[in-house]
């Protein structure tokens, strides 16, 4: 079983730049695909980035040359650098652990172990 926190959230103002860590403990002997999702209030989770086993990296077009998607393995750490935000950021962001890899990596039914979650505000 694997447990991910998530932290790094909080408020920032449009144009500014947050970095989210997403900690895994429990069983981090095994590489896994980690990925990164956000719901904002009345909206459906949506993919934002994964890494996967390999460090291949997959992002959202709306995050793409924003946002970097990193790992820590030494950590057991994956890390999201959110830079250029902007009010549409505003979400709670979530990591999850990547299992069923037949399915695709921007579909959140092929993750489990979901964090708690940690809140962005972005301010115009």
């Amino acid at each position: 079983q694997v447990q991910l926190v998530e932290s790094g959230g909080g408020s920032v103002q449009a144009g500014g730049s947050l970095k989210l860590s997403c900690a895994a403990s429990g069983r981090t002997s095994i590489r896994y695909g980690l990925g990164w999702f956000r719901q904002a209030p009345g909206k459906e989770r949506e993919f934002v980035a994964a890494i996967t086993r390999n460090d291949d990296t997959y992002y959202a077009d709306s995050v793409k040359a924003r946002f970097t998607i990193s790992r820590d393995s030494a950590k057991n750490t994956v890390y999201l650098q959110m830079n250029t935000l902007n009010t549409e950021d505003t979400a709670v962001y979530y990591c999850a652990r990547r299992t069923l890899l037949f399915l695709s990596v921007t579909d959140p039914r092929s993750y489990n172990s979901w964090g708690q979650g940690t809140q962005v505000t972005v301010s115009s």
